[in-house]
């Protein structure tokens, strides 16, 4: 067994840059600029932090991205670690943060990811590379896209629901709503049903509105043994394949597996959680995360949106950043900013866009096609 010195995982700071357009700032500029961002939110100085853990970038491809990433921040951990997970990375590197702090082996831990995805390099690359998590003898010479991916997954999972395109669009609504708020947002103009009914079809049944932006743009956390305002009480992950073709149920992707195992830890029920946040890199994607989580019946998450659970007000919060759908997609720091959000709700720092007090969050990342899957649960350490 571990020597468990330090029992508990707080997360003291979260911040982002702007999500969108930064022309001339590369994915190492980003990233700084988030840490530095967080770092002196903190309150901690450089010579405090003991590990850094770092995301990759697909424009910039460094064999040592933590250490190169340190240097540049003027950092000398002891740990630094480099991560590959797909969207589930930045969920991933918490999970390892914390584990890190419970076994001694770091006391503060920085962890940052952040891509200049947008202008750092063409759309059709960034398609291409995405492209690859394909199975790589039938999937990716066919001409598959993540995309296409993922439009196959909602058409099987509308067969087998009862699922229907309108409500897919209102999440995309819903989305667009919450990121109106936010002043890091890369889409925040109002955008209708019919608008999203009505935009570019992308691959059915799947239209441009329904998919998450391209973005620049970083996210970064800093973690601490020392109490803080909110503390990481449970996570879990699970595995269960790594192709499309691989996967055995469309009903049983592993993301209530590694539910599961979070809330266990925390020894906690679903019904305990009053925030969500929920990859979204297509509306398909958080619907079907919603409805494996257990957070609304199979086929039936739209009646809870109508019903006003997810809205900002409502019962169960969900991305109110405007997720991935609207905050933006700059690689992991995309699926980071939701634990920004969360970190930033449950502490109460969200200033005009603060909700009513919240208590405990999951936090929900996948990668690959629904491929990894990472949980963790946060709690907030009063209501203030």
């Amino acid at each position: 067994m571990p020597d468990i010195r330090y029992p508990r995982a707080y997360i003291h700071a979260a911040a982002t840059t702007r999500y969108g357009r930064h022309e001339g700032s590369s994915a190492l500029d980003l990233m700084a600029q988030a840490a530095n961002q967080a770092l002196a939110q903190s309150g901690l100085q450089r010579d405090d932090i003991d590990g850094v853990l770092c995301g990759y970038a697909t424009t910039f491809p460094h064999l040592m991205l933590a250490d190169l990433l340190s240097e540049k921040l003027g950092l000398q951990p002891h740990y630094a670690h480099g991560m590959q997970m797909g969207g589930a990375t930045g969920a991933a590197m918490v999970m390892l943060a914390r584990t890190l702090l419970r076994a001694g082996t770091c006391r503060r831990i920085l962890v940052v990811a952040g891509e200049n995805r947008l202008t750092g390099q063409a759309v059709d690359t960034s398609i291409q590379t995405l492209a690859q998590v394909g199975e790589p003898d039938t999937e990716v010479p066919n001409g598959a896209s993540v995309p296409a991916y993922y439009a196959l997954l909602a058409s099987a999972y509308m067969h087998q629901t009862g699922l229907d395109r309108e409500t897919l669009a209102e999440f995309a609504v819903l989305m667009r709503e919450h990121a109106a708020s936010h002043p890091h947002a890369h889409l925040r103009d109002p955008i209708a049903v019919d608008q999203v009914l009505a935009s570019k079809p992308i691959a059915t049944p799947l239209n441009l509105l329904d998919c998450c932006p391209i973005s620049d743009g970083a996210a970064a956390l800093v973690l601490s043994a020392d109490e803080g305002p909110v503390q990481v009480i449970g996570d879990g992950q699970a595995h269960r394949h790594q192709h499309l073709s691989a996967m055995r149920d469309v009903l049983d992707t592993g993301a209530a597996r590694a539910c599961a195992r979070a809330l266990a830890e925390a020894k906690l029920e679903s019904q305990h959680i009053d925030y969500l946040a929920i990859y979204d890199s297509f509306t398909i994607t958080l619907v079907m995360l919603l409805e494996e989580l257990g957070y609304a019946p199979r086929g039936s998450a739209g009646a809870r949106l109508r019903h006003g659970d997810f809205a900002a007000s409502g019962e169960l919060p969900l991305n109110t950043h405007g997720g991935l759908l609207s905050f933006g997609h700059s690689g992991v720091a995309g699926g980071l900013a939701h634990l920004v959000e969360a970190w930033t709700q449950l502490a109460g720092r969200a200033g005009e866009r603060q909700i009513t007090p919240r208590r405990r969050a999951l936090v929900h990342a996948d990668g690959g096609v629904l491929s990894a899957h990472v949980s963790l649960v946060l709690q907030a350490e009063s209501t203030r």
